[in-house]
């Protein structure tokens, strides 16, 4: 892993605005790739829940998003950005896949109905 207090010095010296993201996974090469996902849903009732999100690119690589562990709140016609990560970048991608989990072992399972959908690169923000 790498140690946040060690990158003190070198980001005073890069002045400001510093942006620096320290995520890190248990895969080499240690990096967590950050997206915003950014939905607008139109469920009637309120849905709150986790999203797990799949891109696949041209070629047929797929990763899947690490889950987060905070719940979010779905109501109709608000948006909602929630922070994914990703062990491995994709470069161009062809398709994006939504799971959508209650985590709850009883009950009936729900559906969150999209309206809009964004997924931005915060590694890559020109993509």
């Amino acid at each position: 892993g790498y140690y946040g207090d060690r990158w003190k010095k070198f980001l005073i010296s890069q002045g400001s605005p510093v942006k620096a993201y320290f995520d890190t996974s248990d895969q080499d090469p240690f990096c967590v790739y950050n997206y915003l996902l950014d939905i607008t849903t139109w469920n009637k009732s309120i849905r709150r829940g986790f999203i797990k999100v799949k891109i696949t690119d041209g070629a047929g690589n797929t990763v899947e998003s690490v889950m987060s562990s905070e719940a979010s709140t779905f109501q109709q016609y608000r948006r909602v950005k929630i922070l994914t990560g990703f062990y491995q970048d994709l470069d161009k991608i062809s398709k994006i896949s939504l799971t959508f989990s209650t985590k709850a072992l009883i009950g009936p399972r729900h559906k969150l109905r999209i309206l809009q959908m964004m997924l931005k690169s915060l590694n890559n923000p020109e993509r």
